[in-house]
């Protein structure tokens, strides 16, 4: 008996110190280890250019009938630019960057830093989770390398937009994962980790919960397997979770579907991150009163259930030129939901942090194909044909890192390192 009972005791030690060994994927410190207090946006990094070593073209890149973006980027401090088929106002060839170039990555990452924008969450469609398509993370490695040499902020954000939903499941997306963490060290860099945390958990963030318009079901995907994977496998897991959900999440309405299984999945995760993209406009009236009122009715349905919450928030909205071609019968007019000049993004910022938001998420860094981008942007982009093909909004007569500072403004706001103030801050000259 006594010898039975030495066995046991051995057996635990060896499982405790097994357990403790293999718990050792994520680095235990981290710059970033909470979410509250940051703004960070999204980051699609997808844009692609011959002779970038990639192979590809990206949509964006055409003619003048099949142009797939609608903001044309600032490229004057790109050391590395590619020539597309568009022709700026004096005649010169307008150029566009790669996001395959190192260059780049660290150019946006150095802007991060310099206006005080927290970070970014690294889109990982699941098309670029398959095994066939991991070898393609150049742009992946440049962001993690860039993210730790200029201390900012960074997280996978698993895109589920690819998925099938035929047979198929979130079991590629636990594969990757554990890609992510053994190749790539995204939780444990050879430099200074950055990786964003909440609670002390590194953040993994699932986009695209509960949509009615996805070609799958999320009943039988294997969503709470996914979940349970990252929170609480002892190799992989000791993960937090934000999960991206449509914007009526809460009421299971409108741009939701309707079944309450969403609420459980939901309350699986940690962090709550409503998608409210097109959702919200400064041409309706009082529509900052509805944001505001959703925001607060979500932050205490949140807290009542244990979740912390993390508001949208965008600049506006324009996708003319994709839509001519990839919806022919429903094109969208240029600049659908204007900026005006960045009054429409500072509604939205302040508004969220006077409802009581802690951290917010910015959609999005970089993506110009829906005219979202908070990066600099060209007040003077092509001109293009006789008005009737391709056109792009431009800044409203605004510098190009307009929306770059007012993010570093309202996240000195959400720290309560200056004070709140509703009407759009104006910068000093020089500054």
């Amino acid at each position: 008996m006594r010898r039975t009972k030495i066995t046991l005791c051995i057996w635990m030690i060896l499982c405790f110190f097994t357990t403790a060994s293999a718990q050792t994927r994520h680095a235990k410190t981290t710059l970033y280890p909470s979410y509250k207090g940051l703004v960070m946006a999204g980051y699609q990094g997808w844009f692609r250019a011959e002779g970038d070593g990639s192979g590809a073209t990206h949509f964006a890149y055409g003619n003048e009938q099949r142009s797939g973006i609608d903001m044309w980027p600032d490229v004057s401090e790109y050391s590395k630019t590619y020539p597309t088929p568009f022709k700026l106002a004096d005649g010169q060839p307008a150029k566009f960057f790669s996001s395959v170039d190192k260059s780049t990555a660290d150019l946006h990452f150095k802007w991060m830093q310099q206006y005080g924008v927290d970070g970014v969450f690294m889109q990982r469609f699941f098309n670029n989770a398959r095994p066939e398509n991991r070898k393609d993370d150049k742009v992946f490695r440049n962001a993690f390398e860039a993210a730790s040499t200029y201390k900012r902020a960074i997280a996978v954000m698993y895109d589920l937009s690819g998925l099938a939903g035929k047979g198929e499941d979130c079991s590629t997306l636990i594969d990757d994962w554990k890609y992510l963490v053994d190749e790539l060290k995204v939780t444990n860099p050879k430099g200074t980790n950055t990786y964003l945390y909440h609670n002390g958990k590194p953040v993994v963030t699932i986009w695209g919960v509960g949509f009615p318009d996805r070609p799958y079901n999320i009943r039988n995907i294997g969503i709470e397997r996914f979940i349970d994977f990252l929170k609480n496998d002892p190799v992989y897991g000791g993960c937090a979770v934000m999960i991206g959900v449509p914007n009526s999440w809460r009421t299971l309405r409108a741009d939701c579907i309707n079944d309450p299984y969403l609420h459980d999945i939901i309350k699986r995760c940690d962090i709550v991150l409503p998608w409210s993209v097109q959702r919200y406009s400064p041409l309706l009236h009082n529509d900052m009163d509805r944001y505001r009122d959703d925001v607060i009715d979500d932050i205490k349905w949140c807290r009542d259930n244990h979740l912390d919450y993390v508001p949208c928030v965008y600049p506006g909205f324009s996708w003319h030129n994709l839509s001519r071609y990839e919806f022919p019968d429903d094109v969208k007019p240029v600049g659908s939901i204007p900026r005006q000049g960045g009054k429409f993004y500072w509604q939205m910022l302040s508004t969220a942090i006077s409802a009581g938001a802690e951290m917010i998420y910015v959609a999005m860094f970089d993506e110009v194909n829906e005219g979202t981008a908070i990066f600099k942007g060209s007040d003077n982009p092509p001109k293009v044909g006789d008005g009737t093909g391709t056109a792009f909004i431009n800044m409203d007569g605004k510098p190009s890192d307009t929306y770059l500072w007012l993010t570093g403004e309202a996240a000195k706001i959400l720290r309560h390192e200056k004070p709140l103030v509703f009407k759009m801050p104006e910068r000093v000259t020089g500054k």
